[in-house]
C-alpha cells in the first residue's frame, strides 16, 4: 500500500473534520442526504454521460491503483541487460534466445525477440515506443475518467446549492429558515470542493505520476535492447541505464550493480 496516498487522503479529511469541530460546529450538521445524492451520486451518474459504462464502472478500480506502490525492479532490470549484453558479446546475439523463456517483462521479452531476429535498430526503436506510447494513450485515457469526475463534481455541487437557494427564496416569509436553508443549500458545494479537492484531483495527481515512472522504465528497457544490438560494453550499457534513475536511486544502484 501506498502508505504516503493513505497519509494524505486521511489527513486531509482529518484537518476538514477538525476544522469543523475547533469551529464550534456539528458533524451531524454537515450531514445532509439530499445533498450527499446531488454531489456525489449524482456526478457520478453524470459521468454515466461522458464515458463508457464499463469505464464509470470501472473508476473506483483506477482510483485504487493510487494506493499501491509500484514496483518495477530497476536494479534487476539492469543487472539482467547486463547479463544478457555479456553474453551477447561472448557468445553472439542468437544465444540469448534460450533466455528469453525466463523473462518476466514482456516488453524487454519482444525488444530482445526482434533483435535476436536480427532486425535493424531503427525499426526495433519505432516497434518499441509504439507499444510505449499505446501504453501511455490506455492510461490517459483512464486517468483522464477521475480527471472528468473531478470537474463534475463541483459542478454538481454547485446546481444543488442554487436549487436550495431556489427553494429557499420561495419560502422567505418564514425568516427563521432562511439561516437553516442557507446552511443546507451550501453544504452540496462543500460536498463537491470535498470530492475534487481532497480525493479526486490528488489521486489523479498520483495516477499521473505512476505513468511517468512507468514510461520511465520502458524507455530505459528501449535503451538497454538497443545497446545489446549495438555490442555495447555491460558496464557502458549500465552507465547508460543508471542515467535514467534520479542520484539519490543512482547512487544505491551504481554500487551494486558495478562493484566487480
Amino acid at each position: 500500500m501506498d502508505l504516503a496516498t493513505i497519509i494524505g487522503l486521511a489527513g486531509g479529511l482529518g484537518m476538514v473534520i477538525m476544522a469543523i469541530l475547533t469551529s464550534g460546529g456539528s458533524l451531524l450538521t454537515y450531514f445532509d442526504v439530499p445533498s450527499f445524492f446531488m454531489t456525489v451520486v449524482g456526478s457520478y451518474l453524470v459521468l454515466f454521460v461522458q464515458v463508457s459504462m464499463s469505464d464509470a464502472l470501472g473508476v473506483f478500480n483506477i482510483m485504487g491503483i493510487a494506493l499501491k506502490v509500484p514496483k518495477f525492479g530497476e536494479q534487476a532490470m539492469i543487472t539482467k541487460l547486463m547479463g544478457f549484453s555479456d553474453k551477447a558479446r561472448r557468445e553472439g546475439l542468437l544465444a540469448l534466445e534460450e533466455e528469453l523463456e525466463d523473462l518476466d517483462d514482456e516488453f524487454m521479452k519482444k525488444g530482445l525477440r526482434l533483435v535476436v531476429d536480427g532486425t535493424d535498430a531503427e525499426i526495433i526503436r519505432n516497434l518499441m515506443d509504439t507499444e510505449l506510447s499505446q501504453m501511455q494513450d490506455r492510461h490517459s485515457g483512464k486517468i483522464n475518467i477521475v480527471d472528468a469526475w473531478s470537474k463534475l463534481a463541483p459542478g454538481m455541487g454547485m446546481l444543488g446549492t442554487v436549487t436550495g437557494l431556489i427553494a429557499m427564496m420561495k419560502n422567505l416569509e418564514d425568516k427563521s429558515q432562511i439561516g437553516p436553508n442557507m446552511a443546507v443549500a451550501l453544504i452540496t458545494t462543500f460536498y463537491g470542493a470535498i470530492m475534487a479537492n481532497v480525493i479526486l484531483i490528488p489521486i489523479v495527481g498520483k495516477l499521473r505520476d505512476q505513468d511517468a515512472a512507468e514510461t520511465k522504465v520502458k524507455e530505459m528497457i528501449i535503451e538497454g535492447v538497443l545497446s545489446i544490438q549495438a555490442g555495447d560494453n555491460p558496464r557502458i550499457l549500465a552507465l547508460k541505464l543508471l542515467s535514467f534513475l534520479t542520484p539519490k536511486d543512482r547512487k544505491a544502484v551504481e554500487a551494486e550493480i558495478l562493484k566487480d
